[in-house]
């Protein structure tokens, strides 16, 4: 079994294998749950999500998400504390002991899998390697973690984008590691991702992945035959905003008016998840913004902490509106970095100055008001 100082650091180690178990791993997690997922929106029946108190949608699919990557990081990592969306304290109530069950099936479909040449036995996954239903609601409550700025944390995010997953739209699921405040290792998978934007219905599904100052990749959905990735240059007037389907996410009318500021003429390309962040890392889309609809809302790490990387790793910017790089040593929020702007680095000076010129316009409406 592995331990959080699998690869020591030195100043003679080679760069690229810094994180290189941390990364693989993270694909492979990723890659059963993405596996999962798509497992449990083909089987989906009534009663399979329900709604916490925040009003948002959980499904079955979050659940056996994060339990199955917490189940990986947790064996290969025993040392490392997680940071995980998903808390279990609705599946101890007597009425959801029939999803408990059923989620627990569904995790270890994931986890006795057959391996790929690139997983390993001691990751404790394969024939054999079934979990309890009170393992699996331990897994998922492992992702409790206050987070931090000191010392190694991993994130899961198991589906971003829940509504998009209900809808048959766009999610992710995304792990990340983060030391000592800053992203290191980032992995997100797309299964409904196309592979051809002109023909969405035909072949779908990636897998992304960054290392610090190794730069970024994309994977078939099984995290083989790598593609580097690199963002494209981009004219400002021709920059096509990827923003949130769901206005409550981000506010649809900021983003209008920094299009107009921008004098973009292209639509905007809507969808959910940090699919968008890997959009932009294609290439498809220029400018991500998601800019927050209430002053009190602080952005969760897990959505952004692998996403963040993999624009960066690709040649671009991700900062808050005022052009400050985001923060994710302040715990499991992002504080009060105010907004996301991530885009090509040619362009970020441009979009910050059209972001601030809006952000003002609203500040002077609110005082007439």
């Amino acid at each position: 079994m592995a331990t959080s100082t699998t690869i020591p650091i030195t100043h003679e180690t080679p760069r690229v294998l810094l994180y290189a178990i941390e990364r693989i791993v993270a694909i492979s997690a990723v890659r059963r749950a993405c596996i999962v997922t798509q497992k449990v929106f083909e089987t989906m029946v009534k009663g399979d999500h329900f709604t916490k108190s925040d009003e948002s949608p959980v499904t079955v699919g979050d659940f056996a998400a994060q339990a199955l990557i917490s189940q990986i990081i947790h064996t290969v990592f025993p040392d490392d504390p997680i940071v995980g969306e998903e808390d279990a304290s609705e599946l101890y109530s007597p009425e959801k002991k029939e999803i408990l069950h059923n989620i627990t099936s569904i995790v270890n479909e994931g986890l006795t899998a057959d391996r790929l040449d690139y997983e390993k036995e001691d990751w404790a996954i394969g024939l054999g390697r079934d979990i309890s239903p009170q393992e699996v609601r331990e897994n998922i409550d492992r992702g409790k973690h206050n987070g931090g700025n000191v010392g190694r944390m991993w994130t899961i995010d198991p589906i971003d984008g829940t509504k998009g997953f209900l809808r048959g739209g766009q999610y992710a699921v995304c792990v990340s590691l983060i030391l000592d405040g800053e992203p290191v290792v980032g992995v997100i998978g797309c299964p409904n991702l196309p592979h051809d934007l002109n023909n969405p219905e035909g072949k779908k599904g990636w897998i992304f992945s960054a290392v610090k100052e190794q730069g970024a990749q994309r994977f078939t959905i099984n995290g083989l035959d790598p593609i580097p990735l690199g963002m494209p240059s981009v004219s400002p007037e021709s920059i096509v905003v990827l923003e949130s389907v769901e206005s409550g996410h981000s506010s649809h009318s900021f983003n209008s008016r920094v299009r107009e500021l921008l004098t973009l003429k292209e639509p905007s390309l809507q969808m959910d998840s940090q699919a968008k962040y890997c959009s932009l890392a294609m290439g498809r889309g220029h400018l991500y913004l998601r800019m927050p609809t209430r002053p009190d809302y602080e952005e969760k790490i897990w959505d952004h902490a692998p996403g963040a990387l993999l624009i960066k790793e690709a040649g671009g910017q991700v900062t808050d509106s005022r052009g400050k790089q985001l923060n994710f040593g302040l715990g499991r929020t992002l504080g009060k970095n105010y907004g996301v702007v991530a885009c090509g680095s040619e362009v970020h000076s441009r979009v910050i100055d059209s972001v601030q010129a809006a952000l003002e316009e609203s500040r002077e409406r609110a005082k007439m008001n």
